[in-house]
């Protein structure tokens, strides 16, 4: 008895499984706003804290078709979750639809899809390529944001510069480790927006 006690003391102890399960039908009924800005319990991103990335990506992938909604944003979301779950090539498609129109792109944001894809496609210059341009994209002159009390929300410039460095700084770590919010891959400092 005292050795199958010592034996079970032993062993790891099982990781925990998150619970990935949601009402579709419910997320279905959601606008676009609830089902996809509303962090952090609200829409897909409730099983983006659980840790369910495939199945976030999935529920993206079928309330895109449902609402025959193909905004660009919902691409790069559901391609970042199945960057999380280690889908790469479906990532990469998926953020390849995510691209601006040159004209509409005045925050370097396809200069930050194409250092994301670079980190995915294993790419190291390719990133740093797309760091610089980042980096030379001149802030607005009325750059502001509010929150939604009113409050004004200092933006660190360029956006997602904080991102792409962190895949420089982690490159040989995962997706997951390299984007999430941990202190060797994203600094706190990087991501201040106060």
């Amino acid at each position: 008895m005292i050795e199958a006690l010592l034996l079970a003391a032993a062993r790891p102890a099982e990781p925990s499984v998150p619970d990935c399960t949601y009402d579709l039908e419910e997320m279905l009924e959601l606008d676009r706003h609830q089902f996809d800005q509303t962090p952090p319990d609200g829409g897909w991103r409730a099983l983006y804290e659980r840790g369910c990335y495939a199945e976030a990506a999935e529920l993206i992938r079928e309330w895109r078709h449902e609402k025959r909604d193909h905004a660009s944003i919902l691409y790069t979301h559901e391609g970042q979750m199945r960057a999380y779950a280690g889908q790469t090539e479906e990532a990469i498609a998926l953020l390849k639809l995510s691209y601006k129109s040159a004209d509409s792109d005045v925050a370097g944001w396809n200069h930050y899809i194409d250092g994301t894809i670079a980190f995915l496609n294993r790419d190291r210059e390719a990133l740093r390529k797309a760091i610089d341009r980042l980096k030379a994209i001149p802030a607005p002159s009325s750059l502001r944001a509010v929150r939604e009390d009113g409050s004004a929300v200092k933006i660190k410039w360029p956006l997602n510069l904080d991102i792409l460095e962190a895949f420089e700084r982690c490159w040989e770590r995962t997706y997951l480790e390299a984007e999430a919010s941990n202190r060797e891959c994203r600094r706190p400092e990087d991501r201040t927006i106060n």
